[in-house]
């Protein structure tokens, strides 16, 4: 049997992770979240017998570290963050409690016998693009939002712990994700629900600012693949899609998907957070997926029509 840890386990990704772990009954899984930015919803009203939801903040010390003795865990995947770009830039100070976090579940984890961490990092760490596709080997990190250069340390903690006390990792670097659990302030999620309401879509700038976007199922089973595996160890992996298009082409697709009468409003440009250009080299995702990743017209699809159906 393999004792998980999933912190932010009520957010969007890592509640399909955990879901996706508690699926094997050798596996006994504990989620927590402080609910910040979770929603207890994500996960379902009855849990399985072999997952348990903790509401903890990984940030206080007296809170984690009780959680850690209590259960004793294997592995660790730490997930919990302050996300989402308004959020973020509008509460740097929050933000950058989060290193209290990666500090708190490292140390726990050398003191208890973790074998392996497993970190969501972001897409955010490279900043500006330099070089595209995005590298996890060449491309340099020149990010300086506080959420970002917070995954980057968290980065340089996990090499560190590596390196001092024999402590293994995984780090995803996570592009954009999207699915049907989504919260309704992301991109796709937000501009569905103006979409099927046949309210005007609303975009920063210009919207030729490009991302990529990859669907929430191809996220969790490339990370599953690199854990039970045992890939991508003491090493870094992006998690995306390398399908690049600008926003204003996404509101074009979800538009036509929906049959909407939505118009497509211009906004003045974000000061700071909303970078020109997201594309990654997926080359070693593909490797642990085994597959292409699914287009994201079909993604969208999917997600519309159980949005049509919940309606």
């Amino acid at each position: 049997m393999s004792r998980i840890l999933v912190t932010g386990g009520a957010g969007f990704i890592a509640s399909d992770l955990a879901l996706k772990l508690a699926s094997d009954p050798a596996n006994q899984v504990t989620v927590v979240d402080n609910l910040l930015t979770g929603d207890r919803r994500k996960l379902p009203v009855q849990l399985p017998a072999n997952l348990r939801f903790i509401k903890c903040d990984v940030n206080r010390f007296e809170d984690i570290s009780a959680v850690f003795y209590a259960y004793g865990f294997d592995y660790v995947f730490h997930y919990a963050a302050v996300v989402g770009v308004k959020r973020t830039t509008d509460n740097p100070v929050m933000v950058l409690r989060d290193i209290d976090g990666i500090r708190n579940i490292l140390d726990l984890s050398k003191n208890t016998g973790v074998k392996r961490v497993l970190y969501s990092s972001s897409s955010e760490v490279y900043g500006e693009p330099v070089e595209i596709p995005q590298n996890e080997r060449t491309t340099p990190l020149n990010s300086k939002l506080p959420y970002a250069i917070v995954k980057n340390i968290g980065e340089a903690f996990l090499r560190s712990y590596q390196k001092e006390f024999g402590l293994e990792y995984t780090v995803f670097r996570f592009f954009n994700t999207y699915g049907p659990k989504q919260s309704k302030d992301f991109v796709v999620s937000k501009f569905i629900r103006a979409a099927l309401a046949n309210e005007d879509i609303t975009l920063y700038g210009d919207g030729m600012q490009t991302r990529t976007f990859c669907y929430i199922d191809d996220n969790t089973d490339a990370c599953l693949a690199a854990f039970h595996g045992n890939q991508v160890l003491n090493d870094v992996v992006n998690i995306g899609s390398d399908a690049e298009l600008p926003i204003k082409d996404l509101a074009r697709m979800i538009i036509d998907i929906t049959g909407s009468s939505s118009r497509i409003v211009h906004l003045p440009p974000l000061e700071e957070g909303d970078m020109t250009r997201r594309m990654p080299d997926i080359t070693r995702m593909r490797a642990l997926l085994g597959r292409e990743p699914l287009p994201l017209r079909e993604g969208l699809e999917r997600i519309i029509a159980l949005a049509t159906v919940s309606n």
